[in-house]
């Protein structure tokens, strides 16, 4: 199901990040994972991921500048990469912020696996068609 699938996690937990990991391998998804921003970002330019799903809570640079900064790259495959806040941040006001930051999708922790890989399946189906109705 997610066998094409290149997913950047970012949680400023490990067990959170082991988890994702764990979660979305088992339908066939390449995981990388980062535990800040910067490293995030670091990881962007190196592994050209189809998908990034952060947490918002972290120390430092929350999910909500990585998703800004990441709007703001000039590479197009990097800024308009599809993305998903991942995130105990339930409220509304959260989830207004997250899609204004950027975000495509917002999910609450914990989450249902099966939700999760049918999201990202759904999120990164539709990333490539724009991208083939955009070439």
């Amino acid at each position: 199901m997610l066998r094409d699938a290149k997913v950047l996690v970012v949680d400023d937990e490990a067990d959170a990040r082991d988890l994702l990991d764990f979660i979305l391998q088992k339908p066939g998804a390449t995981v990388e994972l980062a535990a800040s921003t910067g490293e995030a970002l670091e990881l962007l330019h190196i592994s050209r991921p189809t998908i990034l799903v952060a947490d918002i809570g972290m120390p430092g640079e929350d999910g909500y500048e990585l998703m800004r900064r990441v709007r703001t790259l000039t590479q197009p495959d990097l800024a308009l990469l599809p993305a998903m806040a991942l995130t105990a941040y339930a409220r509304a006001e959260e989830r207004a912020q997250a899609f204004s930051a950027g975000f495509q999708s917002h999910m609450t922790k914990p989450v249902e696996p099966s939700e999760l890989i049918a999201t990202i399946a759904r999120m990164v189906e539709e990333a490539g068609r724009a991208m083939g109705q955009s070439s």
